[in-house]
């Protein structure tokens, strides 16, 4: 019957043409749940009406803005290769890979941070620079990988709405697509996101370097949503998998500054 709701109104909006805000708005007031509003930057006046009531509705089966947003310390594994813990509120980093002996430690806001290399800490501050580049890139990527469906109304994202399509094992979805501008390392990367009509949640998504490629490089499963705390993720993308998911509500207090092994200082990581 939800599901019904939002395909209803998204054909009111569309033969009536409403105004975006005003059909956002009267959406918010029909949803109980906590107001899932844009970040500072989200480009609204290019986004579809329908592609934000349905990430809005994302929110919601993924745990909503309040959980996420009281969600600080978030730690998992990227396919086998590194470890990552991240602050939300601080902006702090922390990246071990398993494969080899390099640390890095970076707060991606004021770009300040640390760099181990075979034992060795890097203090020339040009080679310093590039590590703490190198480590922002690195959460870029990684995060989006594990929290994509919280950042559908992120700085720099337009949403649109492509219509009904099923999944590559079956499932009928909504899709949306994300285009950016002026954020991350590659602003011109397309993403098109399969929603899921009966859950609500990301159970897919294609990537695009730019809007003139007309294939997807890869299309990812999202499968085995598990609630970790207060909210929902999903470790599974097909042939790859994030692993040892956690989110935590404290990390000792040295984890973002000292290259000893965060498992030596806590038993909860």
């Amino acid at each position: 019957m939800k599901n019904l709701i939002i395909v209803l109104v998204m054909a009111l909006l569309a033969g009536c043409g409403a105004k975006k805000s005003e059909s956002v708005e009267e959406v918010i007031l029909e949803q109980d749940h906590d107001v899932n509003l844009p970040a500072d930057g989200f480009n609204y006046e290019a986004s579809d009406p329908e592609a934000v009531i349905i990430a809005d509705k994302v929110m919601t089966a993924m745990g909503g803005r309040k959980a996420w947003d009281e969600t600080r310390y978030i730690t998992w594994t990227f396919f086998g290769k590194r470890r990552l813990l991240w602050d939300k509120y601080t902006g702090d980093v922390r990246i071990d890979y398993l494969d080899r002996e390099e640390k890095l430690l970076v707060n991606i806001n004021s770009m300040n941070g640390k760099a181990s290399v075979d034992g060795q800490e890097i203090t020339e501050s040009d080679s310093l620079a590039g590590y703490l580049k190198k480590a922002k890139s690195i959460w870029i990527n990684d995060s989006y990988w594990l929290v994509m469906p919280y950042k559908l109304k992120d700085a720099g994202v337009s949403l649109y709405y492509l219509g009904n399509d099923t999944t590559e094992t079956g499932q009928e979805s909504f899709v949306l697509q994300l285009a950016f501008e002026n954020v991350g390392d590659t602003p011109n990367n397309i993403y098109n996101v399969w929603v899921d009509t009966e859950s609500n949640l990301v159970t897919q998504w294609a990537f695009f370097e730019n809007s003139e490629q007309p294939n997807p490089s890869f299309i990812t499963p999202w499968e085995d949503y598990k609630k970790y705390e207060n909210i929902m993720l999903s470790g599974g993308r097909g042939k790859g998998q994030l692993t040892d998911i956690k989110v935590l509500s404290e990390v000792p207090e040295k984890a973002f500054t000292s290259f000893e092994p965060v498992t030596t200082m806590t038993k909860n990581l």
